[in-house]
């Protein structure tokens, strides 16, 4: 038999996988079960405050995701627990053949009764000629809450690749306790500079979603007024919105001209929701 060069491409790429499995010990959060596969590695959690909020970073010390790469993560955060999970930097997704598969990650994210999971990771940088798929899907328990952070480069800048990956799907999945879902889902594909709409003269795309079905409404009410404080700080480097979805909680969308610019927005409605929602101080991130 004989085998081409092209079906060899399609046999490239990783399989890793990372479970881990957060419970509230006394008054701190500690990670109960965690097990990983190449190429990801899991850090011992910090306590950045006397809240017992375990902070972890998920790490990839591959540098990034080519062609054919599945990754998966499972998270589960148990009852009463608190974690803030980041990464240590971006995202990369690096070109692949036009005969290779896609890259894709899927996240799933169980946060269990009355927990908190703050999922704030690095944003995701497509290079030119990349295929990239990731999927999140995210279930709530009765009092649980998610605090979600999604964003994405357009390119790299300064090598002239703004919007020219070959495909970029990302699909996200919300579920409370109640039956409430929240979907969103975008495709782009080899002329994402044009479909990318109003996005394409930006450089930066994020979405933040709260969610959460043990939040009072006036509650809610006070930490709008605040993010759309926030939001209109920014003229000319920011533009942004916020929305109301079918499920309890916020949504917020924006675009931005530079990463310090998305960087500096998502440090203040992060300090806005813990703080409105929780009484918690701002979270300063160690990546290292």
């Amino acid at each position: 038999m004989t085998i081409h060069p092209g079906d060899r491409m399609a046999e490239v790429g990783t399989t890793g996988s990372l479970r881990v499995e957060y419970a509230k010990r006394d008054h701190h959060t500690i990670i109960a079960r965690s097990h990983c596969t190449s190429p990801w590695h899991l850090f011992p959690p910090i306590y950045l405050d006397d809240s017992g909020a375990a902070y972890t970073l998920l790490l990839n010390p591959s540098g990034g995701l080519v062609g054919g790469d599945r990754l998966t993560i499972d998270l589960v955060v148990r009852a009463n627990a608190h974690a803030i999970i980041s990464t240590p930097s971006a995202n990369r997704v690096y070109r692949s053949s036009s005969k290779a598969r896609e890259s894709v990650q899927t996240v799933r994210l169980t946060v269990g009764a009355g927990a908190i999971l703050e999922w704030v990771p690095e944003h995701t940088i497509p290079f030119a000629g990349s295929r990239f798929r990731q999927e999140i899907r995210v279930r709530l328990a009765p009092g649980g809450a998610v605090v979600l952070w999604d964003a994405l480069a357009s390119g790299r800048m300064a090598r002239g690749e703004r919007w020219s990956f070959a495909s970029l799907v990302n699909d996200l999945t919300i579920a409370t306790a109640s039956g409430g879902l929240l979907r969103e889902r975008f495709s782009l594909g080899d002329h994402a500079d044009h479909s990318a709409g109003i996005a394409r003269v930006w450089d930066y795309v994020g979405s933040l979603y709260i969610i959460s079905d043990a939040i009072p409404a006036d509650k809610w009410k006070s930490l709008e007024v605040g993010i759309c404080e926030i939001l209109d700080g920014e003229p000319g480097r920011l533009l942004g919105g916020i929305s109301r979805p079918a499920v309890s909680g916020l949504v917020v969308k924006l675009v931005a001209r530079s990463a310090p610019v998305l960087t500096a927005v998502l440090e203040q409605l992060w300090t806005a929701v813990r703080l409105t929602l929780w009484g918690l101080p701002a979270v300063t991130l160690r990546k290292y």
